[in-house]
């Protein structure tokens, strides 16, 4: 049965109001204040709030903002207002997020359908984030993709951390996807409507900087010909992620210790600070904790910003994620650039996955991009991939062996005499186990049997 705390200083009211909700078969409780309505909305799971604006101690307004502060996605609150307060029943709907208002007397009809619909959006908010969770259990989060370990607890961190306003951290080497895990947190926010805004701090030079964030007053500066309001402002009522943190000059790093703790910004030129409410996300492929300990970066800063922290693996680390990843791109290369490519072809794939990847999920985009372009349509073949890709393979593969032979091939030789010589050396250490080589080799166990075939080898494990 859904549930219904109302809230009212005046008994007689609040019993009213109490009975004509039941009569509609709801479950009811009540609260003479503010206080009491907060503790009980500790203890008990309420679909809706109906509250007074207007009550001794804390008010209307004070225990929606507790309530806001506490549960990010809580229960709808409705406002009850006298007509001379609609002013700031509207004002308290726009801040704290309640879902709207109903004045004194209240109108039985019209309160039904505003509670039922205040309900109602409710219940859509639970199913979304219940769906986003399953979607997460498939391997998905927004743009994220990759059912291996790693990227699960990525996952799991994230949703846990965007109903909240908690400062994040993230960290990773270039190209893994920082930005998409902190537009990830954001959408699942109560902050998703508000602007994303991110703000490379090692791309802005160190003396345009300060503007860039809190922006500048006219004549600040040469060349301030006029007002600006920085990316603080720009993102308010959102999110901001500073990217590459770990560039941001440290006489810069203490004011923004002092917005994160205030949430008070000032321009540049200006003598007076503005109130922001933004939510702070950073990101870093740098090592911030060894950096702080080295006096690069402002210890209290580093504490203040890895209140949560994710640490995004390396495309290296979470190979498995390898087909999954390639398929979600492949459907975004084929939107972006009108071409039907439908797969890879498994000679292809083996190239993909015995490749490094330096530059992580950014680097086999560019790969597939190319690729992608050049097949058009069908599977993409070896041949559509970059002549150099994969040819650290026989370094990995004897990583993978648990040896470092020394292996010379003379030059002059033909590629194929070459990948012949490789496969003889693979299947000498798996001692002739085909299936264990083609997997060290990243190839199918078919392919690797087709090949045998051609060289004259034994084949006998078809």
């Amino acid at each position: 049965m859904r549930r219904v705390l109302v809230v009212d200083d005046e008994a007689s009211q609040r019993s009213a109001v109490a009975r004509m909700i039941d009569r509609w078969g709801f479950s009811t409780d009540t609260a003479a204040d503010g206080a009491e309505a907060f503790r009980k909305a500790q203890e008990f799971n309420f679909d809706a709030i109906v509250t007074d604006l207007m009550m001794p101690g804390m008010d209307g307004i004070e225990l929606l903002h507790r309530l806001r502060q506490e549960y990010p996605v809580g229960p709808s609150t409705i406002v009850v207002t006298a007509y001379g307060n609609i002013e700031t029943a509207i004002s308290t709907v726009h801040e704290y997020g309640a879902f709207w208002f109903i004045e004194k007397p209240i109108r039985p009809r019209a309160f039904r359908i505003l509670l039922e619909r205040a309900i109602a959006q409710r219940q859509l908010v639970q199913r979304s984030e219940r769906l986003e969770r399953q979607l997460c259990s498939h391997g998905f989060l927004g743009k994220l993709v990759g059912n291996s370990a790693p990227m699960q607890e990525v996952f799991f961190v994230a949703l846990q951390a965007a109903p909240t306003n908690v400062t994040v951290l993230v960290t990773g080497e270039s190209g893994t996807g920082k930005e998409l895990v902190a537009r990830a947190i954001h959408d699942q926010s109560p902050r998703c409507a508000g602007p994303f805004i991110a703000v490379n701090c090692a791309a802005i030079p160190e003396t345009l900087i300060e503007s860039e964030l809190f922006g500048h007053e006219k004549g600040a500066f040469t060349g301030a010909f006029e007002r600006r309001a920085g990316c603080f402002e720009l993102a308010q009522d959102g999110t901001l992620l500073l990217d590459e943190i770990g560039d941001m000059p440290l006489a810069l790093q203490a004011k923004l210790l002092r917005v994160l703790e205030d949430h008070r910004i000032r321009r540049v030129g200006a003598s007076n600070e503005v109130q922001v409410d933004v939510r702070v996300i950073a990101s870093t492929n740098k090592d911030l904790q060894r950096l702080s300990s080295d006096g690069g970066f402002r210890a209290d800063l580093y504490f203040r910003l890895s209140v949560l922290q994710i640490a995004l693996p390396p495309l290296r680390d979470h190979m498995e994620d390898l087909p999954d990843l390639c398929a979600a791109l492949l459907e975004q290369i084929n939107s972006r650039h009108q071409t039907r490519v439908t797969g890879i072809d498994p000679a292809a794939l083996g190239a993909l996955a015995s490749h490094e990847w330096p530059g992580n999920v950014r680097e086999l985009r560019n790969v597939l991009e190319r690729a992608a372009v050049l097949a058009r349509e069908g599977e993409i073949a070896i041949s559509h991939l970059p002549s150099g890709l994969g040819w650290a393979a026989p370094e990995r593969v004897m990583r993978q062996l648990g040896t470092l032979p020394s292996v010379t091939l003379p030059v002059g030789i033909t590629l194929e005499q070459a990948e012949r010589e490789m496969i003889e050396i693979t299947l000498m250490h798996t001692r002739h186990n085909q299936r264990k080589a083609a997997e060290i080799l990243g190839i199918s166990a078919k392919t690797l049997y087709n090949k045998l075939r051609d060289y004259g080898g034994v084949v006998a494990e078809e």
